[in-house]
């Protein structure tokens, strides 16, 4: 266990990272990314709703303006004592009163009358984009301004026009914003926990019992109680969680059949070793008993000499597939007829064995590869074509018992195919062709040579299948394709 969260250990050294700080992990990411989305949605709300609310501020003072002009203009001809226009500019928050009328303008009070001033309102024709340029504007840089503000009066073509100082507009705005940014804050507060919690719930704590599965584990992968019990449910984090807990299991049961295979390789390598020994002296006896006289030991020689080379064949092939990896091909040009007349040689199929080796490989056709590791494939093929033609049809006479091996060459591809009158290969077999120890095509083989025999030409880029066929037997193609040549290279051979 980690003494505290937040807390890693070294990956190169086999440690797992502890579970991230709250702050630093998809909880407080989710948390803040939430309060930013909403308070960037509320400064997009923001902008207008000032606008809005300065209007609205405007069109209430100019309202009381007007009222209190319209009460003033009734008392014509008689003149407000000076009391009584101070306390109306106080009531109307305005500096003077102007009310426009037939054609005429009518200054109604005033007090401390400015030079001039700075910015003028007209009410009745504002467009939205210049309200909001307006409102920016008073916001950040006005307040000391003298603006004069207009508008009509109902329906009427009477129009009354005011002149004020900006600070009080801009103070009421302020708190405006204030008040909207506090309620904006505490309604994105709200939201990032309601969401929170409900995702916290929903997604980020399953997500955690998943890592938290894995890191377990990860430590002890062979224990049972480490796998995963998935929970109930068909949102993906279930189905993640299901798929999880069956990759574990698959995970434990290949660890435990590496390990018995490890074992059982080891054991095997061992015995082989040993075994090839022992064959290799009976070999030596066996070859002896080929130089006595006696008939019974003559008809019996040579099937024991072949018992004994299959028993050496199977020995060499364990040993061979259990080295870590075959060696790199060391691959050169050379003349495939060759080759297939050591494969013919090798196998010593004489007028006896009633078996006929047909070879049609034309002298001119030559292959880039592993001379050595090409042999082995050809000759692991051919070989189980001998074995399978070798109880077939032998007490029929007319049977037909024939390995035909052939070759062409198509642009920088050569493909060799080789193919025997034999019976076949059973459908398990086909399944399994190229498995280890499970695509044997014979009762009693071990699949290691058609295992060995694809991993030698993949090495060499190249494929192998087994091509099906109008007739009875078997047929496996093989594909070599040329190493790629350097333009340099080429330059300097041509």
């Amino acid at each position: 266990m980690l003494e505290h969260e937040g807390a890693e250990t070294n990956a190169e050294g086999g440690g797992i990272a502890a579970r991230p700080r709250w702050v630093r992990g998809l909880s407080g990411k989710l948390l803040w990314l939430t309060v930013s989305f909403v308070m960037l949605a509320e400064v997009l709300i923001f902008v207008p709703s000032v606008a809005n609310m300065r209007l609205r501020w405007l069109q209430d003072r100019l309202n009381t303006a007007a009222a209190a002009a319209v009460v003033i203009d009734g008392l014509q001809p008689l003149e407000l004592p000076r009391t009584v226009q101070d306390d109306t500019l106080l009531a109307t928050g305005t500096k003077a009163i102007v009310l426009r009328k037939e054609g005429t303008s009518r200054l109604l009070v005033v007090d401390n009358m400015p030079p001039e001033v700075d910015a003028k309102f007209d009410l009745a024709s504002v467009t939205t984009l210049q309200s909001i340029s307006d409102a920016l504007y008073t916001l950040a840089l006005g307040g000391d301004r003298i603006v004069r503000v207009y508008g009509p009066v109902g329906d009427t073509g009477t129009v009354v026009e005011m002149v004020m100082q900006e600070k009080s507009l801009r103070n009421a705005m302020i708190a405006y914003a204030r008040s909207v940014f506090t309620v904006s804050l505490l309604i994105s507060v709200f939201t990032a926990l309601l969401m929170y919690l409900a995702i916290n719930r929903m997604m980020i704590r399953p997500v955690r019992q998943l890592t938290n599965s894995m890191q377990a584990f990860a430590e002890q992968p062979e224990d049972p109680t480490r796998v995963l019990v998935p929970a109930p449910g068909d949102d993906e984090v279930a189905i993640a969680g299901r798929h999880l807990s069956m990759m574990q299991q698959q995970l434990q049961k290949t660890l435990k059949q590496q390990k018995n295979l490890a074992d059982l390789g080891l054991a095997v390598s061992k015995i082989n070793h040993d075994m090839r020994n022992i064959l290799a002296s009976a070999q030596l006896m066996s070859d002896r008993l080929v130089d006595v006289e006696d008939p019974m030991v003559k008809s019996f020689a040579p099937k024991l000499l072949r018992t004994i080379d299959r028993a050496v064949g199977y020995t060499s092939e364990v040993l061979a597939y259990g080295q870590a990896s075959e060696a790199a091909p060391r691959r050169r040009r050379f003349r495939l007829a060759e080759l297939s007349q050591e494969v013919r040689d090798i196998l010593a199929l004489d007028s006896d064995s009633g078996i006929e080796f047909v070879d049609l490989i034309g002298p001119d056709i030559e292959v880039d590869a592993d001379s050595e590791q090409l042999f082995r494939v050809v000759h692991n093929i051919c070989r189980n074509a001998v074995q399978a033609l070798t109880n077939h049809g032998a007490d029929d006479p007319d049977s037909l018992r024939r390995i035909t091996v052939s070759a062409q060459r198509v642009g920088s591809v050569v493909a060799i195919a080789i193919d025997d009158t034999g019976p076949g290969m059973a459908r398990k077999a086909r399944e399994n062709l190229f498995a280890a120890f499970r695509g044997s095509a014979r009762s009693g083989g071990t699949g290691l040579g058609l295992a060995i025999a694809r991993e030698l030409v993949l090495a060499h880029g190249g494929t192998i299948a087994l091509v099906e066929k109008p007739g009875p037997g078997t047929l496996f193609r093989i594909e070599i394709p040329d190493r790629p040549v350097a333009l340099d290279d080429w330059r300097v051979r041509a």
